[in-house]
């Protein structure tokens, strides 16, 4: 008589056999899943520091995008000037950690974040990689939904600039910032204008989409829009002040400012909102660096005409 296989002589065992391997395998993996899961979150929090962690680290990392003169990529800049006085401040060595815009919030908080109507959508857990940014950061609402901002280190506004052989002229300011953007808004109908999404050139910040304009979101760098409208890829563009300050000292007498597009706004250093400490003392350190005189010199030595635009924001205290 033909034996039959082992398998099905022994049926019911050989199921309570797999079973009995099934959950043993199942528990080992459950567990080393939660082990995974634990392991990167503690990877992606360890980098979280605030100013007790940042003395015992010894080093102050220093999250920057090279932007107009804030930080240079070439190892200097105004705000690279700031993080390493503050460095010294407390203590430490200074770290340039070079982030981009779009990773910038996310390398601070652990949190990839993007702005979604009046709010944010948290779109990834990350990995955190320094402990402040500083790179001529407008504080912005859904910004500030994510981190805290120091008082202001710069002056801050949205321009329309043009080529200086454009047809459009300057406005004449009239006292009125709202009447003073109102005229500059009026000259948009029909004009092609290049904006970047989610910073503080984006334009729905600025109700554009009622002005007739056919703007187009810009794909390079903030540091191309004034190339771009040079090369004649959009009649006119958005900058902020000290990008436009920049862009008329590297190209004289080619590109022009029509008005202003929004009010005065700000430029901070962020943190963390769990760094409070850190926040506090950096503050502490700008009336340090206000009342000296410091933080006029530094701005002075890499935007020499924002006093002329904006003597009171740079004025002793």
């Amino acid at each position: 008589m033909r034996r039959l296989p082992v398998r099905q002589t022994l049926n019911g065992k050989t199921r309570e056999r797999e079973l009995f391997v099934r959950k043993v395998l199942s528990g080992f993996f459950g567990a080393a899943c939660g082990l995974f899961i634990s392991v990167v979150m503690l990877l992606r929090t360890a980098g979280a520091q605030d100013i007790d962690e940042v003395k015992k680290s010894g080093v102050l990392r220093h999250l920057g995008v090279p932007y107009a003169n804030f930080v240079t990529g070439g190892g200097d800049g105004m705000d690279v000037e700031l993080m390493q006085l503050f460095a010294r401040h407390l203590g430490v060595k200074y770290e340039y950690v070079k982030t981009d815009w779009d990773d910038a919030i996310g390398d601070l908080t652990g949190k990839k974040v993007k702005p979604k109507g009046e709010g944010i959508e948290v779109l990834a857990e990350v990995l955190v990689k320094g402990d402040v940014i500083a790179n001529g950061m407008t504080v912005i609402p859904w910004r500030e939904k994510v981190v805290n901002f120091s008082v202001p280190t710069f002056p801050n506004q949205v321009w329309l600039v043009a080529r200086a052989d454009s047809p459009l002229q300057p406005i004449k300011p009239g006292g009125d910032i709202k009447k003073d953007i109102a005229a500059v808004k009026a000259l948009l109908r029909d004009r092609t204008l290049l904006s970047k999404a989610n910073t503080c050139l984006d334009p729905s910040l600025y109700n554009l989409d009622v002005t007739g304009a056919r703007v187009m979101l810009f794909k390079g760098s903030l540091n191309e829009l004034a190339p771009a409208v040079l090369n004649q890829e959009a009649e006119v563009t958005l900058l902020d002040v000290p990008d436009a300050l920049v862009a008329l000292q590297k190209w004289p007498g080619k590109i022009k400012v029509i008005g202003p597009i929004s009010g005065v706004q700000d430029m901070a250093v962020a943190f963390r909102k769990d760094a409070p400490g850190l926040h506090d003392e950096f503050n502490v350190f700008m009336q340090r660096l206000r009342k000296d005189g410091a933080l006029r010199r530094i701005a002075e030595k890499y935007y020499p005409f924002v006093i002329d635009y904006y003597p009171a924001f740079f004025k002793a205290e």
